[in-house]
């Protein structure tokens, strides 16, 4: 069995990417998500609002899939501003647990110089396992 695209009902028509992919096995891809909305406009344009969209547009992903917020395994956040991620630690936690309870899965950050879209503040890409979809 192929590959399957994953695209939320509602959003924007991704451009030379999938927001998800749902392999054979089950495990699905989640592309990186930044913080704008469906229609691809950036309501904030603070970090912890950003973080927030970003964490929300996954679990659509995940949810579109099929799946749920306990089946994510692996999210990998490119922020911009370590400085600002650290001062704001509370507020992140406050965003995360908002979003996704207390499921923590494998997590890696990476500071980086810049990303794709000039108003994104960090950008979050995530893994899934749904379960096997033959």
């Amino acid at each position: 069995m192929a590959n399957t695209v994953i695209q939320p009902k509602g959003w924007a028509k991704a451009k030379g990417y999938a927001n998800g992919m749902l392999s054979s096995d089950g495990t699905l891809y989640v592309g990186g998500q930044i913080g704008w909305t469906v229609d691809h406009i950036f309501e904030s344009h603070d970090f912890i609002g950003q973080m927030e969209q970003a964490l929300r547009n996954i679990v659509e992903v995940v949810e579109a899939a099929n799946g749920r917020i306990e089946d994510i395994t692996r999210l990998t956040w490119f922020v911009l501003n370590k400085k600002e991620y650290a001062e704001r630690q509370r507020e992140v936690g406050e965003v995360y647990r908002r979003v996704l309870g207390r499921h923590f899965p494998a997590m890696s950050m990476l500071v980086v110089a810049g990303l794709v879209e000039d108003d994104a503040l960090l950008e979050i890409e995530a893994t899934a396992y749904i379960g096997q979809t033959n």
